[in-house]
């Protein structure tokens, strides 16, 4: 009996064991009925008016409802071959034959499950702004979810019906499957995608290399430029070598242009463009294009206080100092002779290359009217002009354009005594004046006022000598003496010793009363000191000896009577 059943065990098929059990299991498997709730995938096969047939890997066949493929406007979304989610409806049973199936059910799952990946992930999810709420945005992401107002955008969002049916990408904030509550923020997603793109871009970019971008903002001192995800700062300096007050000059915003980088700091993030330094800097050959004492012509482009900027071609100006708009010294401001904007011809007085300056003179397009000076005017002839400047030293006169002279204090008058010009002369008023000194080398030309009249010292010495008696006028007193006025401008000391007081002189009076006419002898002169001695006494005893003379001349000739010689006896007593 024993061998029977061995025998019959011998003769049994052996069992699979190992990987070739697991691959029966595997080819069997869909011959076991689906469980209920379970997320499974799809062929469709077809599609009737009610239903759509779905092979889902089983024995038997599935059917959906074809309303959770219509659309609102009753087209179907779905159609033979597409591969979709199902899942088995629970407690469901069988029709003819199908197994009912539910494809919102799958999809809810299907959705909840990437929605829990993202947000354990932190990754990116697409959705689809469905309408406004109260504070922000409904957004379908598979569910839906709530968009706050705050997190829409980087910058505020003020029309937030122009979202509505739009495709967004967004990052899960909060996530509740039990409650169904799902909270996003598209403001994050945007910032991650930036962060991304900066990253990218700025791996990407090299200094020296040319990129290009776009035009994102304006401000006075540049444009800020998108290069892909972040921002480059083309300062206007940089943006041409020619003069920008502006960048509205030369770009707008939205436009694209081609820049180069000129500086790139990765760890902070900036970046410096320029767009002249894609061409060559004209300075490079200026000195070929504008030899010194070339003549140019180009515009005025700004005014300063001390000259004016002419532009000669873009990226080259060249300064006419105030000093070189005219040979005469009166020139206060530029605006005298040019105006922003006006062309003007100039002499190129000097080029330097690596300061990048170029200086012009107007001046020099005409002769130096210092060169021929000597040749129109000469030593001793009369000459007029305005008073164009006072000085604690004397005043300068401008006879011709360009041509000043000085009048020293001391050729103001051959008598006065001058303190400051301004007693003599004011400014703006028309003299005349003689010239007394030529030198065209150091530009300089001496004038003389007092020289228009004959000098008084001169002329008092030249017809007076020591002994002559003179009349004059007491006209200052000091502790010495007096001075007397022997013309106008000229004066003598009649020193204590020789003046001959009056009786009546009260104790605290002066030697002499002041503006009283006396007779004097002239008993010292000097003339290159202008010094003139007086003597008082030595006047009266002249007086007295030549009235002796004249009583002792008559007497001799008997021509007095004893009456008359009475007479003369009683005036000498007196």
């Amino acid at each position: 009996m024993a061998s029977n059943q061995d025998e019959r065990l011998e003769q049994a098929p052996a069992l699979p064991d190992g990987d070739d059990l697991e691959q029966l299991i595997d080819d069997y498997s869909h011959l076991a009925p689906p469980a209920q709730g379970e997320l499974l995938r799809g062929h469709v096969l077809s599609v009737t008016p009610s239903e759509v047939i779905v092979d889902f890997g089983y024995k038997s066949e599935g059917i959906v409802p074809v309303g959770q493929f219509t659309h609102s406007d009753g087209s179907v979304h779905v159609k033979p071959g597409d591969e979709i989610d199902v899942m088995v409806e629970r407690h469901a049973q069988t029709v003819d034959g199908y197994i009912v199936l539910s494809h919102e059910r799958a999809l809810r799952v299907r959705a909840w499950d990437n929605l829990e990946k993202a947000f354990r992930d932190g990754l990116i999810v697409s959705g689809r702004v469905l309408r406004r709420t109260k504070g922000g945005l409904g957004v379908d992401v598979g569910v839906e979810a709530f968009l706050p107002a705050s997190h829409i955008d980087i910058k505020p969002v003020h029309d937030l019906e122009a979202l509505v049916g739009k495709d967004i990408p967004v990052k899960i904030l909060k996530l509740n499957r039990r409650r169904g509550n799902v909270v996003v923020s598209r403001r994050h997603a945007v910032e991650e995608e930036q962060h991304a793109r900066r990253h990218a871009t700025l791996e990407a970019l090299e200094e020296g290399a040319t990129a290009a971008g776009v035009v994102k903002n304006l401000t006075d001192y540049g444009a800020f430029v998108d290069l892909g995800g972040i921002d480059g700062l083309l300062h206007v300096s940089d943006m041409s070598y020619g003069r920008v007050n502006h960048p509205s000059e030369l770009v707008a915003e939205g436009d694209q242009i081609t820049v180069k980088i000129l500086k790139l700091d990765r760890e902070k993030g900036r970046i410096s463009l320029g767009v002249k330094q894609l061409s060559p800097d004209p300075w490079e050959s200026v000195v070929e294009r504008y030899p010194g004492g070339g003549r140019v012509i180009g515009r005025v482009v700004s005014i300063a206080d001390y000259g004016a900027f002419v532009e000669l071609e873009p990226g080259v100006e060249g300064l006419i100092h105030v000093s070189e708009m005219t040979w005469s010294r009166r020139m206060k401001h530029p605006t005298k002779v040019v105006r922003v904007g006006d062309t003007v011809e100039a002499v190129v007085l000097d080029v330097k290359t690596k300061d990048r300056r170029i200086s012009l003179g107007i001046k020099q397009l005409e002769a130096d009217p210092w060169t021929t000076v000597a040749d129109r005017y000469s030593i001793g002839s009369v000459v007029e002009g305005r008073v164009r400047k006072l000085t604690d030293f004397g005043a300068f006169i401008e006879i011709e354009e360009g041509i000043d002279g000085l009048v020293h204090i001391s050729d103001l008058s051959w008598t006065k005594r001058v303190k400051h010009p301004s007693e003599i002369l004011k400014k703006g008023q028309m003299a005349q004046a003689v010239i007394l000194q030529i030198d065209p080398n150091n530009r300089r030309l001496s004038l003389g006022i007092k020289q228009l009249e004959p000098d008084a010292w001169e002329t008092f010495f030249h017809n007076h000598q020591p002994g002559d008696v003179v009349r004059g006028k007491v006209t200052r007193a000091a502790s010495f003496g007096v001075f007397v006025e022997l013309a106008p401008g000229v004066e003598g000391l009649c020193h204590n010793s020789e003046i001959v007081s009056p009786p009546d002189r009260g104790r605290d009076d002066p030697p002499l009363p002041l503006e009283r006419e006396y007779e004097f002898k002239v008993i010292k002169m000097n003339e290159s000191e202008k010094r003139i001695g007086l003597s008082m006494r030595a006047a009266a005893d002249d007086e007295e000896k030549t009235r002796l003379e004249e009583y002792q001349r008559q007497a001799a000739a008997a021509t007095l009577t004893i009456e008359e010689v009475m007479n003369l006896k009683g005036r000498e007593s007196r």
